[in-house]
């Protein structure tokens, strides 16, 4: 039976059964989209920090999108609020995966990281044709490329023991800092910071006397008077802290309005909102280990950090996103493939050419090798400062830069490959 109604123009005919034609040859030809999962702290005292690593995950996105060939995979950002705890981040990974996100990335808090990792091998184990690769962009235990290490993980992003090798190497020319305290959060990033930090500095500077070893629960201290009294007590000249979030701008906030004027030593003092925080009270005094520093002599990537701030108003901090997007990009095109195993499989070994300098990703355990700056916080316009930090008048200029090999780690990773 015709079911076309007699009374439509025989044009109009022609012209549908056109569109359609081309309809469907659009889909045809269309790029693959690849869903990438952001499952990280959306919500609570440690959101600000979520939200915007997503943002500039986005933007990085919208670039490397920008930049791809016709039939090239596009990658699209969805986003799963994992409340800060390693249940919820499960449950968000389910839910990913189960909405065909193959490929993941988180970075707030290494206990959610360990608990990721344990979830996307038991994925594979059980389901290969749903294994699922995680970038990891700030996560620094160093059990997650040591004896957690995983082929479904790889971090763009330096370990906390990377980041220590790298300070105490500094501190090593700092005959001022005598005193050490350490203040870290109660949990197993902060653990590992306070035991590295320990161990490094006895076998680089044994002259240092460790004044404080003390731990915080985790976005529970409301203030830290207490603490910053017990530094001053100790006659501390030096702070190493692995505090991020909240428990960092308030341990700021404590340490100004006391007067407090002692070195600090972070890994997460560049974090949004943190900068904000720290004020001319900081000056000459904060300082961050990081893997770029806005100032640092790297011209792309200065280019980079300006046009997000004229678009957005933002300082772009979240540098891994850079590296672990375009990675992903260029192991797609090695493997010819967006099958999450056969792109992991090129990731491993690669070595590209970032805006800071060559990187590579080690084979062995999935770190990324990549330089490593030591940011200390200055004026605007004072030697090195050309670009303040969240309107502040003050900004990390690059006191230190490090090769890739200078703060390399061994590792214990025995990697089970999939067959």
């Amino acid at each position: 039976m015709n079911m076309v109604p007699r009374k439509w123009p025989r044009q109009w005919l022609k012209a549908g059964a056109c569109a359609a034609a081309l309809v469907m040859a659009a889909h045809a030809g269309a790029a693959e989209t690849v869903k990438i999962g952001f499952i990280d702290l959306l919500s609570g005292p440690f959101a600000l920090t979520g939200q915007s690593s997503l943002n500039q995950l986005r933007e990085v996105v919208a670039q490397v999108n920008a930049k791809a060939g016709p039939n090239e995979p596009k990658f699209e950002v969805m986003d799963f609020d994992n409340k800060g705890t390693p249940q919820e981040s499960l449950n968000a990974l389910k839910a990913a995966t189960d909405r065909g996100v193959r490929y993941i990335t988180q970075g707030g808090g290494s206990g959610v990281a360990l608990a990721l990792v344990d979830g996307l091998n038991k994925l594979a184990e059980r389901d290969p044709e749903r294994a699922t690769v995680y970038l990891n962009y700030a996560a620094m235990d160093p059990q997650l490329t040591n004896e957690r290490c995983s082929f479904w993980h790889f971090r763009f992003y330096p370990s906390s023991e990377m980041k220590m090798e790298a300070l105490t190497t500094y501190l090593q020319g700092r005959k001022d800092v005598k005193r050490v305290y350490l203040l870290n959060q109660d949990y197993t990033h902060g653990r590992q910071v306070s035991k590295a930090a320990k161990e490094y500095l006895a076998r680089k500077r044994p002259d240092i006397e460790i004044v404080g070893d003390d731990f915080i629960p985790i976005a529970q201290t409301r203030d830290f008077a207490p603490y910053v009294a017990k530094m001053a007590a100790a006659k501390a000249d030096t702070v190493i802290t692995s505090n991020w979030g909240s428990d960092l701008t308030l341990l700021f906030k404590s340490s100004r309005d006391y007067g407090l004027n002692i070195n600090y030593f972070t890994l997460n003092a560049n974090n949004p909102g943190t900068p904000a925080q720290i004020g001319p009270w900081g000056e000459g005094k904060v300082g961050v280990i990081w893997n770029w520093v806005h100032n640092a002599p790297t011209p792309e990537l200065e280019k980079i950090y300006v046009d997000y701030k004229k678009k957005t108003g933002d300082d772009f901090v979240f540098a891994a996103h850079w590296n672990s997007m375009h990675m992903l990009r260029e192991a797609m095109r090695k493997a010819q493939s967006t099958d999450a195993k056969k792109v992991a499989l090129a990731l491993e070994g690669m070595t590209y050419k970032s805006p800071m300098g060559e990187v590579r990703m080690r084979k062995t355990d999935h770190q990324l090798e990549a330089p490593l700056y030591l940011g200390i916080w200055a004026k605007q316009g004072s030697k090195g400062v050309k670009y303040d930090a969240e309107k502040t008048g003050y900004g990390f200029r690059s006191e230190v830069a490090w090769d890739n090999y200078i703060s390399a780690q061994p590792t214990s990773c025995q990697m089970k490959r999939p067959s």
